[in-house]
């Protein structure tokens, strides 16, 4: 193979009835002293951005004084905070930016003060201040993940995806005269053009791995039972004879990496439809009852999604504002928004400190997985950029001051990690947004209310 320069495609897809499963990176897809070689090898940088709401205790006072979030020193001898503790064995891949500010999510006038749980979300990736309105007429700006999927994804099966994990009501009013679709979405392809959100991981695995064949071809395929891997046995066997041990054995990897989520999926709607008594009732039947599984789920379907390049550009909103969902893993049996309202006291700023913790706890076998991912030259994760953080600060006064904000992985070698970046105050959170855009190669000069790229 490598002698003839024959090689398989980067582009290759397996297609059967309702399944179109494109490859992972396979060493036979680089053949041997060609200009390709280096060029596959080196394949081009993922994002993904993942907002969490509420903001963070480490925004307040007390937290800065006790580092609940931003390190107590700068540069890169600093020691991992208390809520991103859980990722430490990633400090060679953080990069924490702190004393940044999201000032477009702040009131512009007197009838938007107190609306910031519904305008928020829409700031989070746009730097721009979304206008206050129920009707159709939403405005808003074009988010950074959409900027970079319109330039580098339109080559991949899906240029990005959208995945949240709550269900979202983009329709009437959520507040204070602002549409729902503000609070339902973090993704805008354009200041009109609103990109929804899949709450369901059946339907995130079907945009991903399947294609073709009717919406009853695909229900009955479900109702057997029976694995989308069953529709390609014949092209995987014909492929594995074409590649050596090393490719064979990432082949298998990979397939059974999706056969693994598929049975995930299958074991959580045969127990919602098996007539338990749902802690979610109106939930769709593929969607688990438990939030962390959720999660889990829908960060392991964007390794594999990565791993393939089914997609460079995906987003995720890890909850809903004002949601009140309880999280007893993590420590603090108090309903999230109400334990977002801690008073300025010590012991509720702890408190809110260890759902951030838990939060950021489930961002640790995602990066497990990415690292251990092959990818050309490297990794997933030497070849990603996770985008973690909120719109809000100091979720108490609704303040949007100090905003959390992490990047994790190294964007293909344009950022080294290991670093702590404290910001002058009132620097605005978009020059954290304008500095991504520009290590991922769009050629920008200003973004949303930014002033300057920071040194990321």
């Amino acid at each position: 193979m490598f002698i003839t320069k024959k090689h398989v495609s980067r582009r290759t897809v397996l297609r059967g009835m309702g399944a179109a499963v494109t490859l992972p990176f396979l060493e036979s897809m680089v053949p041997a002293q060609t200009p390709l070689r280096k060029t596959a090898a080196s394949p081009k940088s993922r994002l993904t951005c993942i907002e969490v709401v509420h903001g963070s205790a480490g925004s307040t006072d007390y937290g800065v004084e006790k580092a609940l979030w931003k390190p107590a020193t700068e540069g890169r001898d600093f020691e991992v905070p208390m809520i991103l503790k859980p990722l430490e064995r990633f400090r060679d891949d953080m990069t924490i930016v702190s004393q940044t500010d999201c000032a477009m999510a702040m009131p512009v006038s007197a009838a938007e003060v107190g609306a910031d749980h519904f305008r928020s979300s829409a700031v989070f990736l746009t730097a721009v201040h979304a206008k206050q309105t129920l009707g159709s007429d939403f405005f808003n700006g074009a988010s950074i993940d959409q900027l970079y999927a319109q330039q580098f994804g339109q080559d991949t099966p899906l240029p990005s995806v959208q995945l949240c994990t709550e269900n979202l009501d983009s329709s009437g009013s959520c507040g204070y005269n602002y549409s729902c679709v503000y609070m339902d979405t973090i993704s805008w392809s354009s200041p009109t053009t609103p990109l929804p959100m899949t709450y369901n991981p059946r339907v995130a695995f079907e945009d991903l791995f399947g294609s073709g064949g009717s919406p009853q071809d695909r229900a009955a395929r479900r109702k057997a039972n029976r694995s989308i891997l069953d529709e390609i046995t014949h092209d995987v066997a014909r492929l594995k004879g074409e590649l050596d041990s090393k490719d064979r054995g990432r082949l298998n990897s990979y397939l059974d990496n999706i056969r693994e989520i598929e049975r995930r999926i299958q074991a959580i709607e045969a127990y919602n439809s098996s007539g338990v008594k749902r802690e979610l009732p109106n939930a769709p039947i593929g969607v688990p009852d438990s939030w962390e599984d959720l999660v889990r789920l829908m960060l392991d379907l964007q390794v594999l999604a990565f791993s393939a390049e089914v997609t460079r550009v995906s987003t995720m909103k890890l909850s809903r504002d004002t949601s009140n969902r309880v999280f007893p893993e993590s420590g603090n049996p108090t309903p999230f928004h109400s334990a977002s309202h801690h008073g300025e006291t010590p012991k509720g700023i702890e408190d809110l400190a260890k759902i951030n913790r838990y939060h950021v706890s489930l961002l640790q076998p995602f990066l497990e997985k990415l690292k251990n991912t092959p990818d050309g030259d490297g990794n997933l994760l030497d070849h990603s950029l996770i985008f973690y953080g909120s719109p809000m600060a100091n979720s108490n006064v609704h303040g949007h001051k100090r905003v959390p904000l992490v990047l994790l992985g190294h964007a293909a070698g344009q950022i080294k990690g290991n670093l702590h970046v404290k910001c002058q105050d009132d620097t605005p959170q978009a020059n954290v947004l304008l500095a991504i855009l520009q290590k991922l190669g769009i050629d920008r000069e200003t973004f949303g209310d930014s002033t300057e790229p920071v040194a990321i």
